[in-house]
């Protein structure tokens, strides 16, 4: 169940956020849903709105060494044999304060056979005018280092139209390969010449895209935007800071009724699999923390 959630204004902008996964399940701008939403009871779908950490997006087989140590985890997308989105998508966070505009909420990750340290996971979700602006601040309260990665993972609406017909703006000069069945790395590419390549603004169309970006072309003080615009002018975009240098892009896909509803835009602090490749993988120490932030805002 979503179960416990906390409502939070300013302005033309609110927000709905659910103790469990820490999940932004609503984010509305003059009554305008900005996010793919969800109901207040039941499961959350799609892993709406929710705060991976401490790894984002698959694990491989569910396992993986640290230290000299062999670690297994769930597979929670059993049909790919991965563990998908960390370990506290299903936790209720506890809340650690709520204002009329803000609210934060924090997770536990416990040591043990599928994690080599404790971590308190912390999630402020703010609004103000510039729109919804989050913060995770993790910080290992365990005796061990620890790996560490974190992404949210919002399904932004730009409007009332259908996606295909939606355009894109995505800074990114390479993605990540992945195979078919699975959704493993296989290898970074340029988008030079490809169907992902949508540093220029362009209708999405029919494309299908699952897959983690790089080399994210950044303005001033690091910061990167991913934009969609609805051909009636409508949009939204999400800013993400320098800590996040990969940013997850899906396309939505799924059976007839319940596809391409939104597009999934997630700010990730490692890519796929990175417990295993150690690609930008954080290390924590004991009592040592990581802090990351993105915006969410309306574009009109």
């Amino acid at each position: 169940m979503s179960g416990t959630e906390h409502s939070i204004a300013f302005g033309p902008y609110s927000a709905i956020i659910t103790a469990r996964g820490g999940a932004l399940r609503e984010l509305q701008f003059q009554g305008r849903h900005l996010v793919v939403t969800f109901g207040p009871d039941g499961e959350i779908p799609d892993y709406r709105g929710v705060i991976c950490a401490p790894w984002p997006n698959r694990l491989a087989d569910g396992t993986y060494s640290y230290a000299g140590r062999s670690f297994g985890a769930a597979l929670n997308e059993p049909e790919r044999g991965t563990a998908l989105h960390g370990l506290l998508t299903g936790v209720e966070w506890e809340l650690r304060g709520h204002t009329a505009d803000s609210v934060t909420l924090a997770g536990t990750v416990e040591a043990g056979q599928a994690y080599p340290a404790g971590l308190d996971v912390a999630v402020t979700y703010s609004l103000s005018a510039d729109g919804l602006s989050a913060t995770v601040l993790t910080r290992n309260t365990g005796t061990e280092t620890a790996p560490y990665g974190v992404c949210p993972h919002p399904y932004l609406v730009a409007g009332s139209s259908p996606l295909d017909e939606w355009t894109l703006e995505l800074p990114a000069r390479e993605f990540l390969a992945v195979s078919a069945e699975r959704l493993l790395p296989e290898g970074i590419q340029p988008v030079d010449g490809h169907e992902f390549d949508f540093r220029t603004p362009r209708r999405l169309g029919a494309v299908k895209i699952d897959h983690a970006f790089t080399g994210i072309v950044r303005g001033e003080g690091g910061l990167a935007a991913v934009r969609v615009l609805d051909p009636a002018g409508t949009g939204v975009e999400l800013e993400w800071d320098a800590n996040w240098p990969w940013v997850q892009v899906h396309t939505a896909d799924k059976p007839a009724g319940k596809d391409r509803l939104g597009l999934a835009v997630e700010p990730m602090t490692c890519p796929p699999d990175a417990f295993n490749s150690g690609t930008d993988l954080a290390h924590l120490a004991p009592g040592e923390s990581h802090e990351a932030g993105w915006t969410i805002r309306a574009l009109s």
